[in-house]
C-alpha cells in the first residue's frame, strides 16, 4: 500500500516546449527557433547545418566552430564544415588568458537542474561527513592507503597526467588535491578519503590518453572537489544523500517534523555531525533551512546528483574542447551505451549554448 501511495505521488514532468512538429523546412532566419531545435535534439543535422550557415553569415566564428564540431562528431559534417572544425581545433591543451570566476561557475557552468541551495547545505556538513566516512572505512579495514613515495610534486613531475591536473585546477580557479600514482589500479582518477582528501591516478590516466582525454578527465574529476559537489564522491547513492540532507536540515531546525522511520535514520546522523560543526556553521544551517522552506521546501536529490555529474562533465568539456575525447573517457567508466549517449547529448547541447560561448570568451579562447 505504501509503495502504491508513493508511486501515486511521484512528480512526473512533461515538457514539450522545445518540440517542433516537423523536421523539414528549417527556417534559416529564425535563430531562436533553431536554438530550441538543437537544444531539444543536438543530433538534428538539418537544424545544425542551418545554424552553421546563420553563424557564417553573421561572422560569429566561435559559435560556428561549436556547430562544426558537433556536426563532425555525429558524422554529418560536409567537407567544408569539417575543414572549418579541423582548422580551428586546438592542438594539445588550451591556453587560456584567465581563470574561471566563482560567478562564472554558478551562472554559466552549473547545469540548470543543479539547485544551488542544495549544494550550499551539503557544503556546510561535508567536512563532518568526510570524518565519518574515514572512520567507517578504517573500522571496516577498507581505507585505501596511499604510498607517500608515490606522491607527486607538480613543479617537478614529468608525468603528463599530473601536470594536466594542476593545469586544469588553475583554469578552474581551484587548488589541486594531492596526487598519487597508482599504476596497479586500472581506473583513471579516484578521490581517496583522508585529511585532507587526495586523488590517485590509475593506469587509465597514466598511459594511452591523448591531451584532450586527460583534460576532460582532469576537469571532470576536479569539479567534484568543489565544496558544493564533494558530497557526491563520499555518498554516491540518492538515499544516503537524502539522509544527510535531512540531518543537516534538522540541525538547522531541531523541531523539524519527521516520520518515525525517517527520524530513526536521520537523528543518529545529525548527532554525529553536529558536534564536529563550529557555531557559525550551525547558524548557517539555520539560515539555509529558512531559505529552503521559503523556496518551497522541495528537493529532488537524485536529479540534483545527476545535475552535479553533468556540471562536472561540462567543466571537463570546456577544458578539452573535444567531444570525441569526452566520449572516450565516459566510455571507460560505463559500458551502458544509452547512458553514455545521454551524457553526450547534454555535452553537445552545452557546447552549442550561449553559456559555453560566454565561458570561452571569459577564458580568452573564443575564436574571433
Amino acid at each position: 500500500v505504501e509503495l502504491e501511495d508513493a508511486r501515486a505521488h511521484i512528480s512526473v514532468e512533461v515538457d514539450l516546449s522545445d518540440v517542433t512538429p516537423e523536421r523539414a523546412a528549417v527556417p534559416d532566419e529564425d535563430p531562436a527557433d533553431l536554438a530550441r531545435r538543437v537544444r531539444h535534439d543536438p543530433r538534428d543535422d538539418l537544424s545544425l547545418r542551418a545554424l552553421y550557415r546563420l553563424y557564417e553569415r553573421r561572422g560569429e566564428n566561435d559559435a560556428r566552430y561549436a556547430v562544426s564540431q558537433v556536426l563532425s562528431y555525429i558524422g554529418a559534417a560536409t567537407p567544408e564544415e569539417k575543414a572549418f572544425a579541423d582548422q580551428h581545433r586546438t592542438v594539445g591543451l588550451i591556453r587560456p588568458k584567465a581563470a574561471l570566476t566563482r560567478e562564472a561557475w554558478t551562472r554559466l557552468l552549473f547545469h540548470p537542474e543543479e539547485e544551488p541551495l542544495v549544494g550550499e547545505i551539503f557544503s556546510v556538513v561535508v567536512s563532518a561527513v568526510l570524518v565519518g566516512r574515514i572512520s567507517a572505512l578504517r573500522r571496516d579495514k577498507q581505507l585505501v592507503k596511499l604510498d607517500p613515495e608515490k606522491k607527486q610534486d607538480p613543479a617537478a613531475s614529468t608525468v603528463q597526467a599530473v601536470r594536466c591536473f594542476h593545469w586544469a585546477a588553475a583554469i578552474l580557479g581551484m587548488r589541486a588535491p594531492g596526487l598519487y600514482l597508482a599504476p596497479e589500479w586500472g581506473g583513471g582518477a579516484e578521490m581517496v578519503p583522508g585529511i585532507p582528501p587526495a586523488s590517485r591516478l590509475g593506469k587509465a590516466a597514466l598511459s594511452g590518453r591523448s591531451a584532450g582525454e586527460l583534460a576532460f578527465l582532469a576537469g571532470r574529476h576536479l569539479a567534484h572537489y568543489r565544496e558544493e559537489h564533494f558530497i557526491t564522491m563520499l555518498v554516491p547513492d540518492a538515499r544516503g544523500l537524502e539522509e544527510i540532507f535531512l540531518a543537516a536540515l534538522s540541525i538547522g531546525n531541531p523541531g523539524l517534523p519527521l516520520a518515525a522511520n525517517v527520524k530513526e535514520l536521520v537523528v543518529p546522523i545529525a548527532k554525529a555531525i553536529e558536534p564536529i560543526l563550529e557555531a557559525p556553521q550551525v547558524d548557517t544551517l539555520r539560515g539555509q533551512f529558512l531559505r529552503f522552506v521559503e523556496e518551497g521546501g522541495r528537493a529532488n536529490l537524485a536529479r540534483w546528483a545527476t545535475a552535479v555529474d553533468r556540471t562536472c562533465a561540462r567543466a571537463g568539456l570546456l577544458l578539452a574542447g573535444d567531444l570525441a575525447a569526452a566520449e572516450s573517457v565516459l566510455s571507460l567508466e560505463s559500458r551502458d551505451r544509452a547512458q553514455v549517449d545521454e551524457q553526450m547529448n547534454d555535452l553537445m547541447s552545452f557546447m552549442l549554448s550561449e553559456r559555453a560561448g560566454k565561458l570561452r570568451k571569459q577564458l580568452g579562447i573564443a575564436i574571433s
